[in-house]
């Protein structure tokens, strides 16, 4: 059973040493250019792009709006997680396609700039909503990140596209009331759209080193196919109903 408690635990000893060593790494002082000297200014980065075209194949789509946990960030595109539900589904014979619409570090402001674009791939009759990771990592409003989520669930549903809203928990780093409200707009925009939320979406892999990357957060071969596991818990009924 998911525990809110434990994934604080894991959270805290994972994520938050790392986004401390992170901003060290950015805010340590360079010794290496010589005073007399002005460093060049770095390049900026490129802004993310979002994946190619899925060419039409007739079949009813369902479409993962997500950050890099999505897009299977360190693992080969057939080890993510929604290229395993591509395969969950053909092995229990559904005539279905998944669209990986994952972008490596998409906030859910990204994500309400692509969901257009993720919507219009043809045929789409479910939205797996996986945003609001990297909104918590830095520790950005979470009002606004609840009007974002908010936007993209209403043009799906503008569309009848059923909503799959997966959770996600914040580092404890920003103090215990900003990790209660990042909690609570999953639950209150699951509740006021009446859409099915999975509470936690690196449930049993959050805080595993074993199921893990080197950097502690993104999940492995063997994570993803938990993570898999437990999108596909919920997502099986929604294909079902959507079926009907």
């Amino acid at each position: 059973m998911f525990s809110f408690a434990a994934a604080r635990r894991v959270l805290a000893a994972v994520v938050l040493p790392i986004a401390l060593a992170s901003a060290c790494a950015r805010e340590a002082p360079s010794t290496s250019v010589p005073p007399s000297e002005t460093p060049a200014a770095p390049a900026a980065p490129a802004a993310p792009r979002a994946p190619a075209p899925v060419e039409d194949s007739g079949l009813p789509r369902i479409v993962v709006l997500g950050d890099s946990l999505t897009a299977g960030l360190g693992l080969l595109e057939m080890q993510a997680y929604p290229a395993i539900l591509q395969q969950r589904l053909n092995a229990d014979g559904y005539k279905w396609e998944v669209v990986n619409a994952g972008v490596s570090g998409d906030t859910s402001a990204a994500g309400l700039q692509r969901v257009d674009w993720a919507l219009d791939q043809g045929h789409v009759r479910i939205l797996v909503l996986e945003l609001g990771a990297n909104d918590g990592l830095r520790g950005l409003p979470t009002s606004e990140m609840k009007k974002n989520l908010a936007a993209i669930i209403e043009r799906a549903q503008d569309k009848h596209i059923a909503v799959l809203l997966t959770g996600m928990e914040a580092p404890p780093n920003f103090g215990p009331e900003y990790t209660v409200s990042f909690r609570q707009v999953y639950r209150d925009l699951a509740k006021e759209y009446k859409v099915p939320l999975l509470p936690f979406l690196l449930d049993k892999v959050a805080g595993v080193p074993g199921l893990n990357q080197g950097d502690g957060i993104h999940p492995n071969v063997e994570g993803a196919q938990i993570v898999a596991d437990t999108v596909w818990s919920a997502l099986r009924p929604m294909v079902d109903s959507a079926a009907q």
